[in-house]
């Protein structure tokens, strides 16, 4: 039987608690966001500061070198793999809102050591910068198994999926915002130097100017830490894992409109401890295995192909924004603009899209639409990329280019956040999302360096002879049907379920599977039987 604050919380109609949830919890895939995507215009801010080219070469070929930049991408990302693991461990082991603030804090001190990068010479500018990346990691990757698991423990089950993936889409907005603030900043910066022409050197205030763009990420995060830090436990990590089914009651009365005698036992409840199945026990991996494996497997596939889009971006570069000589500013604000652009008409709209459909359509079907239609958008670039492509970065391109991004957020982009949060029992939940999320960034370290390093049929930029775009693009197709088997294969759905549910199904499958080898030993003994008193 259910306990009357669970299942008071599955019922609960929608309030304003439930907003408040989605913008505490948001705001730091928000800030993840931000961060992550200011970086392309800021890389070229200190191409033309710290890679100046001779006065009689073009400016607009100063770029940092391809292994400065791969590492500089490689090291955030490794820094969120490693806070994923450990902070989705905390979450479970000592709480989810006790380690919920100090994630948060990592992400504020590492948005401002990345802007301050303690010094003005290249190796120590770069140097501090990585370090502070890193930080900057190891902080978004602790904000993802909390946000998503908090959101969930919340969150009602008739519109679960919403919720979490409301949260999620703050992303959207993240992207948006640091494409608006760097162009602004761009634009101010250009100003007060007096508009510089395209051939003129690279002024040191420039220097300046990727700083304020990294430090003003800190800000609306820095804004939710006290929100964070007042808000009460999980009532299912307080009732299901410690035990302590009162103050569940207690702590959920001050955030839902309901009454605590609506919520508390009539009768006080045996002081039963969690199963004892430690993780990765054998037991742990028959009940948990299969969903484990889909998640982190279909967390790593769509993350292979979503970080790959740094392949389309440098053909847009090469095509719309190399055309024309501009200065630092300049070729920073145009980069930014690409972003918007994207970010308003496919990233954003691909989010709200899964917000509205996800608990009509559900998780699974989802999550296969969107590696399908993703595979055909890959499938229709690369097949005719050198024939077609290469030479035509057209409309129709953009187009393409933006369907990869709606149709990843419009499926496995979101629901690999959402089915993690949904799947495991609570004294597991953030440590299995945070492992799933983990595979995912290990995934995206692949994209983002490893195809853009394999993406080239020639030396160029500092990038060796690989296999060219058409194989590449080709591969991260078959990847998205990877994806689409694998989904169909192994994931479950969790739609319209409590949460209580799905650990109950795995219970009930193991019950079924012992019962019937029960019977079949029941059936064995008996002919042995049979066959001795035949003898």
């Amino acid at each position: 039987m259910a306990l009357k604050v669970l299942s008071a919380l599955d019922a609960a109609r929608t309030q304003y608690y439930h907003f408040k949830a989605i913008i505490i919890a948001g705001m730091g895939l928000f800030t993840d966001a931000y961060d992550l995507f200011c970086i392309p215009p800021i890389m070229i801010l200190i191409g033309r500061i710290y890679y100046p080219k001779p006065e009689d070469d073009d400016p607009d070929q100063a770029q940092i070198p391809a292994a400065v930049t791969s590492t500089m991408v490689a090291i955030a990302l490794l820094g969120t793999v490693i806070g994923q693991l450990v902070f989705g461990r905390l979450g479970d082991l000592i709480g989810r809102r006790r380690v919920y603030g100090f994630a948060l804090v990592l992400m504020v001190v590492g948005s401002i050591g990345c802007g301050f990068s303690i010094c003005t010479t290249r190796e120590c500018v770069l140097g501090s910068l990585g370090f502070f990346r890193f930080v900057l990691g190891v902080g978004i990757g602790g904000d993802y198994p909390l946000s998503a698991t908090i959101m969930s423990e919340f969150a009602n089950k008739r519109t679960r999926g919403a919720f979490i993936a409301a949260v999620f889409s703050m992303q959207g907005l993240g992207i948006l915002a640091s494409s608006v603030v760097t162009m602004v900043v761009c634009k101010v910066f250009d100003r007060a130097s007096g508009h510089l022409s395209p051939t003129a050197p690279t002024p040191r205030e420039a220097d300046i100017a990727w700083r304020v763009i990294l430090m003003l990420g800190a800000i609306p995060a820095a804004m939710t830490f006290y929100w964070r830090m007042t808000m009460p436990e999980t009532a299912r990590y307080t009732a299901l894992v410690e035990q302590n089914v009162l103050q569940a009651a207690k702590d959920m009365e001050k955030v839902m409109d309901v009454s605590l005698s609506q919520i508390t036992e009539d009768q006080p409840l045996p002081s039963t401890p969690p199963p004892s199945y430690p993780l990765f026990s054998r037991q742990f991996l028959r009940r948990h295995g299969r969903d484990l494996f889909s998640c982190a497997c279909a967390w790593f596939l769509v993350d292979v192909v979503f970080y790959s889009s740094n392949l389309f971006q440098s053909q847009i570069y090469n095509r719309f924004l190399r055309n024309q000589k501009r200065n630092a500013y300049d070729a920073a604000f145009e980069v930014a603009k690409l972003q918007a652009i994207v970010a308003a008409c496919s990233t954003i709209p691909g989010y709200w899209a899964t917000v509205y459909f996800i608990d009509r359509i559900g998780r699974v079907k989802l999550q296969m639409m969107g590696f399908f239609f993703m595979a055909l958008v890959y499938f229709a670039i690369g097949v005719p990329y050198y024939a077609y492509w290469n030479k035509h970065t057209n409309k129709g391109f953009m187009i393409l280019y933006g369907l990869t991004f709606f149709f990843a957020n419009f499926g496995p982009n979101t629901t690999t956040f959402i089915v993690p949060a949904e799947l495991f029992p609570a004294r597991f939940r953030s440590t299995c999302h945070g492992i799933s999320g983990a595979a995912g960034k290990v995934g995206s370290i692949i994209g983002a360096i490893g195809f853009l390093w394999a993406s080239h049929n020639q030396k160029m930029d500092g990038y060796p002879k690989a296999l060219g775009m058409t194989t590449s693009l080709i591969i991260l197709g078959g990847v998205c049907i990877v994806g689409t088997v694998m989904t169909y294969s192994f994931t479950r759905e969790t739609a319209g379920r409590s949460l209580e549910e799905n650990e109950k199904e795995e219970d009930s499958k193991e019950t079924g599977i012992l019962r019937c080898f029960g019977e079949i030993g029941l059936r064995s003994h008996s002919n042995s039987t049979n066959g001795v008193d035949a003898a």
